[in-house]
């Protein structure tokens, strides 16, 4: 599903972030990646989703070279296959919850049906009329993660997906995330500082300057 070949990357001054990186996940893996600030997790995840380009080497996803692709490719690869959860929400102002959430399902031209459920699922049952304005920073994180899921990508990825949440949501949303990616047979990357949060995942892997090495997982 996604492989990493041989990725290179500097920020501007120069410093290297990632060298030489390669991987390989298969689909319906969910890991968890760790590492000290500044190591390049959230970079990482920036050239996964196509957001950021590698200096040299590849990032593939089912066979496609992301930076081969066309801006129209490109685009149509993240609309359709593609769950993105970050730090900043970007849960568009003008739209209510419920419209918000089903973004997704309307670029692709598909039911809507799955609204409801998701919002219940995030503990947003009967806000589905609200708007972004109404709500705390952890109840616009929980629409940002019901948005990413609720279309059933193939690639999840999440950077502190629940770094604005209190302890039991946390769990809950961090649960329901899992039982997604397994659901539809998913890739789950999730970027987090927590130990709880990455325990969720089947692997955790520690970015370092010399690549991504698993550690001990207990898993859920």
């Amino acid at each position: 599903m996604l492989e990493l070949c041989s990725v290179n990357k500097a920020y501007a001054e120069g410093r290297k972030v990632l060298t030489n990186l390669s991987y390989t996940l298969k689909a319906g893996e969910y890991v968890a990646i760790m590492g000290e600030s500044g190591v390049g997790k959230s970079t990482l995840l920036n050239l996964i989703a196509g957001l950021d380009t590698p200096d040299s080497g590849e990032i593939r996803i089912n066979g496609a070279t992301i930076s081969s692709l066309d801006d129209d490719a490109a685009t149509r690869l993240r609309r359709q296959q593609f769950g993105f959860i970050f730090q900043a929400f970007h849960v568009l102002p003008h739209l209510t919850l419920s419209q918000n959430i089903a973004l997704p399902l309307l670029l692709n031209g598909a039911p809507l049906d799955r609204v409801e459920q998701m919002l219940a699922d995030v503990g947003l049952r009967d806000r589905g009329h609200h708007f972004p304005r109404q709500l705390s920073g952890g109840e616009l994180q929980r629409v940002a993660i019901a948005r990413a899921l609720i279309h059933r990508p193939k690639l999840v990825l999440a950077d502190e997906p629940t770094g604005n949440l209190d302890p039991d949501t946390a769990h809950e949303i961090l649960q329901l995330m899992r039982t997604e990616i397994k659901a539809n047979g998913a890739t789950g990357i999730i970027v987090t500082h927590s130990h709880a949060a990455a325990a969720t995942a089947d692997m955790i892997l520690n970015l370092t300057k010399d690549g991504l090495h698993p550690v001990a997982s207990e898993g859920t």
